[in-house]
């Protein structure tokens, strides 16, 4: 069983049970990138150029991922990493932790270089009700993961694990995460930020397994714990997604009071909802907004079969072997197989 109280024997990498989590932490490796690799100074002329909406919705964006990053941090090292027997599973969310603690010096570097007002970054998520809204939702699942009373090897402990994975990686990671890197990414759209929007290309393809290691890690404890397979629960799930939807509505219109060329807050939610519907579908729920995606353009980014292979079709990617050689950048080809945007 992957969840439970470790022992001696959960040291030992072999006989290796769940290989995908091994697997994906050599993925992980050969990803490893450092913002300063980055020339960010570079997007200063086009920074002096945009207007005051589109540098209030980059700041606005700053100031949810700087805390955000170590939000997920503290998730995985107090919520999950304790509850898992599974030794690759450890290695996978040891990888996972440097990556989103490397994320934030990355944001780090976002502020270091723009012009921006840090003291009202930080501040903000403290202080704007929308954020402060996100973050008490993860933190309410995270919390009970925190309490003595929680006993991981009962069907209620294996819940409330439940219940902190889809809060925080499948709505935290895979809708609210990629609702800002859509419109990151659509400053790159404009001929815009062009190496800010690589670095936000190579947070989401750290983004990209992460969800694919939390999508895989649910079905492996659903799999292996069939008590939780009722319809009452599945339905609760399905809520916790859905009020994670309405609360990144809200934000998306604090983010857009005004609108910005080419984007706005409709806009932006549409796609919130769309990409809510690949994370339901993916789970074996049905969608529930039955919207289109509005941006096609980040097709590769919201469709998971393509999600996975996401940075197999960057040309801002490269890869380290797993003793830390850093290869040529390079366009490796697509997977055959691949779901395609319809």
């Amino acid at each position: 069983m992957i969840l439970g109280k470790t022992s001696p024997t959960d040291v030992n990498l072999h006989p290796m049970k769940y290989k995908w989590a091994y697997e994906l932490y050599n993925q992980a490796v050969r990803n490893s990138w450092f913002p300063h690799e980055i020339a960010l100074g570079e997007d200063l002329a086009d920074w002096k150029s945009m207007t005051s909406d589109e540098r209030f919705a980059v700041q606005f964006l700053m100031s949810f991922f700087n805390p955000a990053e170590l939000i997920v941090n503290r998730t995985l090292a107090l919520g999950v990493y304790p509850y898992l027997k599974s030794p690759e599973c450890h290695l996978y969310l040891a990888k996972q932790m440097f990556e989103e603690a490397n994320h934030c010096v990355a944001f780090e570097y976002v502020l270091e270089t723009f012009p921006l007002d840090r003291s009202k970054v930080y501040d903000t998520h403290l202080e704007l009700p929308s954020m402060q809204r996100k973050e008490a939702f993860i933190n309410q699942y995270l919390t009970r993961m925190t309490e003595q009373s929680l006993d991981i090897e009962t069907t209620e402990g294996k819940k409330d694990f439940i219940r902190n994975l889809v809060a925080y990686n499948i709505v935290m990671e895979g809708i609210w995460f990629y609702s800002g890197f859509m419109v990151a990414l659509s400053f790159r759209q404009r001929n815009q930020l062009r190496n800010f929007g690589s670095l936000i290309n190579w947070v989401l393809r750290d983004e990209s397994l992460h969800l694919k290691f939390g999508i895989q890690l649910i079905h492996t404890v659903l799999e292996e714990n069939a008590e939780l397979l009722t319809a009452e629960f599945a339905e609760e799930i399905r809520n916790i997604i859905i009020e994670g939807v309405d609360l990144e509505v809200n934000y998306n219109k604090d983010m857009f009071p005004k609108g910005i060329l080419g984007l706005n807050a409709d806009y932006v939610n549409q796609y919130v909802q769309y990409v809510a519907d690949r994370r339901l579908e993916e789970l074996g729920l049905e969608a529930h907004f039955g919207v289109t995606n509005p941006a096609k353009w980040m097709s590769t980014a919201t469709d998971v079969f393509e999600l996975v292979n996401f940075f197999e079709q960057q040309n801002t990617s490269y890869e380290v072997d797993a003793h830390g050689h850093k290869g040529e950048k390079k366009d490796l080809p697509a997977q055959t197989g691949d779901k395609k945007e319809e």
